[in-house]
């Protein structure tokens, strides 16, 4: 027996997929067992800057003339 799928039932069903990955994604995003581990990835960009050096000598002279 073979089974004629039209174009829309294809789109439907190509629908209803991306339908349940949507959900499930916000689910998993909005789970707050992951709130740790997404406050330290939001930091990752600013990870390989370096420190500002602190010179003991510069912060108490004055710059004045």
């Amino acid at each position: 027996m073979i089974i004629e799928m039209s174009a829309g039932l294809i789109r439907g069903l190509g629908t209803v997929v991306v339908f349940v990955a949507f959900v499930g994604l916000t689910l998993w995003v909005f789970n707050r067992k992951r709130t740790p581990e997404f406050a330290e990835a939001r930091l990752l960009p600013f990870a390989d800057e370096p420190q500002p050096e602190q010179n003991q000598a510069s912060e108490t002279r004055s710059t004045r003339p």
